[in-house]
């Protein structure tokens, strides 16, 4: 394969919303590439989600769902988005997800969905795999990219940047016209060289930002890639302050860990301090352990200033039966026991992690961005859907639903999308002599990750928001200077975006005064 790839839609990831996206186009004919950080049947964080996607519960209606995702939301969410997701998502779980990728969700013994409850929501209808919804999503995704001869995988590829006329083409006078996007720079981590990809429409689909923090559930690819892309391509980013933290994440000093899915709490476990006693009655009455997870996260960050201990417990042995704890978790029991932990028989160390970033890409209900031909979809877009804070189990759904309308409005304007001349975008010109020293991008990471978790993080103040911006500004100056005379790797690529990411979230939460959903400020 030569440097240079024609395609008529370049898909930049491969999780649910990029999947989904590419198996549709596909399925209608259109020669799709798809460029992936990992392998397709790993790559991205849906393969970790473990609750679920949101389907019909029994007396439900797209009102109902519509007033839990509001209310979660904060009353941020934009109405006609949730109003799509709500009427839209579950006949695509079936159509889509049930049908067409044959995932099989656990049933009940009347051969009925058996439906599960979370946090915000009213009523049981959230369809799951167990605990490892995700995963079974993801493999049945990656199963269907390798059979389809329309699509061409680019595993393990790095996206560097997104190709626009305004800011690459050979023909100066681009810059007057609109911006638009042709396609993007691509690096092989495995030859080192980079492609230079020229499609008449791309949709980017990256996932989130997590890894910019200390503590997060989400894959190493998450460093906020698409959201520096588009930033330095120049599309519109809002609600950059609303980064959802996870309650549970099973807590270990040293290694990294895995995620404690909600779906524990709603089938009983409490969270409870070190002598076993639960405290989540104390911080909201009503809804006490399933209260919404910014407000969860919250309180367990104050419970653990209190107590002056690094994390508290969830406690399943006294609320759940040992089968119910083996069969219905057994991926979260069998991650327990490698870590020394029964939870039959012992509590479960929690701490709250960086999970899902509400904001992003804005885009309109057809996954487009201000940027012509360049749509966005997952947990880099932002649809409005989520306003201050995500409704448990809704990010799946979103990334199908916007996966689906980004390729609906690509098949219809496809035919009059001309592809830009590839002469008038230069190959990629490599500036930097130097191998970087990967101590060097480890230890600039460790200091994005530790500014964002105790400046930026739960709880936010004038101060330490202040002294955060100072400190990402004299990181980025250093590694704008790094990447300049250094050759490309993946980690100094994720470096540069991770600190730029950092920044726009940091300006994001200094600019806004007002505590709402997960943009907590003291």
């Amino acid at each position: 394969m030569g440097n240079e790839i024609k395609t008529d839609v370049l898909i930049i990831g491969g999780g649910i919303a990029g999947g989904v996206a590419a198996i549709l186009l596909a399925d209608a004919g259109v020669p799709v590439t798809l460029a992936m950080h990992g392998t397709c049947e790993k790559a991205a964080s849906t393969y970790y989600a473990q609750g679920g996607i949101i389907y019909k519960g029994q007396g439900d209606s797209p009102q109902r769902l519509s007033q839990d995702i509001m209310k979660a939301g904060d009353g941020h969410c934009y109405p006609p988005a949730v109003h799509k997701l709500a009427v839209e998502g579950p006949d695509l779980v079936e159509k889509i997800l049930i049908e067409r990728l044959g995932i099989e969700f656990d049933r009940t013994a009347d051969g009925g969905f058996d439906l599960a409850r979370e946090g915000g929501h009213r009523l049981a209808r959230i369809v799951h795999v167990r605990d490892s919804t995700g995963k079974a999503i993801q493999e049945a995704i990656g199963k269907h990219l390798r059979a389809s001869k329309n699509i061409r995988l680019l595993e393990n590829h790095t996206a560097i940047d997104l190709l626009t006329p305004s800011h690459h083409a050979l023909n100066r006078l681009s810059v007057y016209e609109p911006t638009r996007c042709v396609g993007a720079y691509l690096f092989d981590q495995q030859s080192g060289s980079v492609v230079k990809v020229l499609a008449k429409k791309t949709i980017l689909a990256t996932g989130g930002l997590g890894q910019i923090f200390h503590r997060t559930t989400n894959p190493p690819a998450a460093r906020g890639d698409g959201i520096a892309m588009a930033f330095r391509a120049g599309a519109r980013l809002v609600n950059l302050e609303f980064i959802q933290f996870h309650p549970t994440i099973f807590y270990h000093e040293y290694k990294p860990t895995f995620l404690i899915s909600e779906a524990v709490r709603g089938a009983g476990a409490r969270l409870v301090d070190a002598d076993g006693k639960p405290f989540m009655q104390k911080y909201d009455a009503q809804w006490k352990d399933l209260a919404p997870r910014d407000l969860v996260a919250r309180s367990i960050h104050k419970e653990m200033l209190q107590t002056g201990l690094s994390h508290v417990y969830l406690d399943m042995r006294s609320y759940l039966s040992e089968e119910q704890i083996r069969q219905e978790f057994p991926f979260i029991y069998q991650k327990c026991l490698e870590f020394g932990v029964d939870p039959t028989k012992d509590l479960i160390p929690v701490v709250p992690a960086a999970h899902y970033s509400c904001g992003g890409v804005l885009v309109d209900s057809d996954g487009q961005t201000n940027i012509r031909n360049l749509y966005a979809a997952g947990e880099v877009s932002c649809t409005g859907v989520h306003g201050a804070n995500r409704l448990a189990s809704t990010s799946l759904l979103e990334g199908l639903v916007w996966a689906t309308s980004s390729a609906q409005h690509i098949l219809s304007t496809l035919k009059e999308t001309p592809l830009h001349p590839a002469e008038d975008i230069p190959d990629w010109q490599e500036i930097g002599t130097f191998a970087p020293d990967p101590a060097l991008i480890n230890q600039d990471m460790i200091s994005i990750r530790n500014i964002m978790w105790n400046y930026v993080g739960l709880v936010r103040t004038t101060h330490r928001l202040q002294r955060a911006r100072r400190d990402l500004r004299n990181l980025e100056n250093e590694i704008e200077r790094f990447y300049r005379v250094s050759k490309l790797t993946d980690q100094l690529i994720g470096l540069r975006n991770a600190v730029i990411t950092a920044i726009l979230v940091t300006s994001a939460a200094w600019e806004n005064k007002r505590s709402m959903g997960c943009h907590y400020r003291e």
